[in-house]
């Protein structure tokens, strides 16, 4: 299959004045702690002084019951990878998941090809957290997040994981009428598997300038094996034109990353801090062949594409992880990744991709599935010291 680069994501925007107050010219945009003082929960989630369902199987069953009228799932299935003696330990599972804007999937994307009735906010959300509870992750990583505070973060904090949330500066939703407002990355972790070590937002620069794409970064120690591990959650400049943008925001990301495990992996090769590895996920709206890719590829920090593992040769992408059809045309291409350190962690399973049979001729999003973009979902070992 022949993939193509698109025409992505919605203009420029007007200034989201409380957020640039707190940004100025600071690559650091904003604390965690902002937060809009008018929220309100999302009643079919949180109800009464109980706060939001902790019952995963009932919030389950909930979303089930609520999309009971929709084509089935997507049946995917992992394929597991016989590289090397099983650890010990229990796999670490980390989503990758761009789960679309709702104010861009009702606005300025112009899905042609999906009902409005599919992009609607009451069935999208059923739709996200299912997505969420079947797989499970320990590490989840989200762009395009404008419902953070009135659903995703009070339902999954319910589940037992902590987050950190920080929005675009300039974010194309907040042109849509009716807006939730900005939309940006967020990272959730599951406070049983792993302890807060650290945690920055960053705002991306290009040659010393910041950019209107952010990143959330957070620092983690395994409770089971005491090991670190630096968590990345980003999104990179959309549209073709963008390339050299896209490459300078990733270098930015990169050197960013380097300088954070240096200052907390500074220990003997016998200490958890030493050689961090490192989970980098995002929708970098960049193909395999792009710049920003090739400078992932060749950083010093060894890094690897997880995705590659799904091929025969376990050397090329999946041949897409977003297929939608916009008035510009289709666009099948592959723009979403999970990078990771390859000398501490070891790939033992990832998830297929649906079929082009079960997407469908109308692509996506549709009343099966809430996103133009698929969500990854890998699992991952600490490899043993030498």
């Amino acid at each position: 299959m022949e993939t193509m680069v698109c025409p992505m994501g919605g203009g420029a925007t007007r200034l989201y004045g409380t957020l640039t107050q707190t940004l100025g010219s600071s690559p650091l945009p904003l604390p965690p702690s902002h937060q809009p003082a008018d929220t309100n929960l999302d009643p079919d989630f949180c109800q009464g002084s109980s706060g939001c369902p902790p019952d995963r199987v009932e919030l389950l069953r909930q979303c089930k019951e609520a999309l009971s009228d929709r084509p089935s799932r997507f049946h995917r299935t992992f394929v597991h990878l016989s590289d090397g003696d099983s650890a010990p330990s229990s796999p670490i599972r980390v989503m990758q998941w761009n789960i679309l804007a709702q104010a861009l999937g009702e606005g300025l994307d112009s899905f042609v090809q999906c009902p409005l009735e599919a992009l609607s906010w009451a069935r999208r959300k059923y739709l996200i957290l299912e997505e969420v509870l079947t797989y499970r992750p320990h590490i989840l990583c989200l762009q395009e997040v404008d419902h953070y505070y009135d659903t995703f973060q009070p339902v999954l904090a319910g589940l037992g994981y902590s987050s950190n949330f920080c929005p675009k500066p300039w974010s194309p939703c907040l042109d849509v009428e009716g807006n939730n407002g900005p939309d940006g990355c967020a990272l959730f972790f599951d406070q049983s598997r792993f302890e807060l070590l650290d945690n920055m937002s960053l705002r991306l620069s290009a040659m010393r300038i910041p950019t209107n794409q952010v990143a959330v970064v957070t620092m983690l120690r395994c409770r089971s094996t005491g090991r670190y591990v630096c968590v990345a959650v980003t999104h990179l400049k959309a549209r073709s034109g963008w390339e050299w943008l896209r490459s300078a925001q990733g270098s930015d990301l990169l050197r960013q990353l380097q300088t954070l495990v240096q200052k907390h992996g500074s220990g003997p090769a016998d200490d958890p801090t030493a050689d961090i590895p490192l989970l980098i996920c995002g929708d970098f709206n960049a193909v395999p062949n792009e710049e920003v890719y090739r400078r992932f590829t060749a950083s010093p920090l060894g890094l690897e594409s997880a995705y590659k593992k799904l091929s025969q040769d376990g050397l090329t992408e999946p041949e897409y992880t977003t297929w939608k059809i916009r008035p510009t045309g289709e666009c099948c291409t592959t723009l979403d990744y999970i990078w990771y350190s390859q000398d501490s962690l070891r790939v033992d399973a990832v998830l297929d991709m649906p079929t082009e049979e079960q997407i469908g001729p109308n692509r996506l999003p549709s009343f099966s599935y809430p996103s133009d973009h698929l969500s990854l979902v890998c699992d991952f070992h600490f490899k043993e010291k030498e």
